[in-house]
């Protein structure tokens, strides 16, 4: 989650959906404003604690957190958004990750099916190790009551082109967003999968599918 007091606007990241390239465009207008200073020092003392004492927003912390913890009229008048991707895209781009990154969690895990079965067994607690992409992306934009509390929602297929729009909104100049943690040497994300692998993901994100319109082919 980035929050700007200067130029009013709050990001809600979820996680492989293009957002860490968002936050290294943006992050350069987090501190500034005469609420800049105690932001970054409450930033530093959270970050020297280990995060105890809970004085910044998790960088993966949902709308609800800002809303719940905010003033309503603070909160109400931030220009909030967040980037959304196709479910089954992000599986790919999270067993890509995981096995870059931690290859030790996928130990005796060699293909993207093994993963799938894994990561969605019902019978096994989740490994939350298996990073933050089986929750679901709509969670992170409603409230208790399943209202949508953000402005507006862009998407990882249009990424560019919706941070144009979110820049706009804001007041800052367009920039071109770096690329951050681009996945290599993977093919188009439906190569992946079988019918069953397919279903798996499907059912499990039946209320992200519904609610930002993705299908599968």
């Amino acid at each position: 989650m980035l929050l700007s007091l200067k130029h009013n606007f709050l990001f809600v990241h979820i996680a492989k959906t293009g957002g860490t390239s968002v936050r290294a465009a943006l992050s350069r207008y987090r501190y500034r404003g005469v609420y800049g200073l105690p932001m970054f020092l409450a930033d530093k003392l959270d970050q020297m604690t280990g995060h105890r004492i809970g004085a910044k927003f998790p960088r993966h912390a949902k709308a609800i957190a800002a809303k719940e913890m905010l003033p309503a009229e603070l909160y109400e008048g931030l220009f909030k958004f967040v980037f959304v991707r196709n479910p089954w895209d992000l599986q790919v781009s999270s067993f890509f990750h995981i096995r870059r990154e931690r290859p030790e969690v996928l130990e005796g895990v060699e293909t993207f099916e093994q993963f799938v079965r894994l990561k969605f067994d019902p019978e096994r607690p989740w490994n939350y190790m298996l990073d933050t992409s089986r929750e679901l992306q709509r969670d992170y934009v409603v409230d208790l009551h399943g209202n949508l509390i953000v402005d507006f929602i862009g998407h990882y297929e249009n990424l560019q082109e919706d941070f144009d729009t979110v820049c706009e909104r804001i007041g800052v100049p367009r920039m071109a967003l770096p690329h951050k943690r681009k996945a290599e040497g993977r093919d188009d994300f439906r190569r992946y999968y079988t019918d069953e692998t397919a279903e798996i993901v499907g059912e499990h994100y039946r209320s992200d599918i519904e609610t930002f319109g993705y299908r599968f082919e």
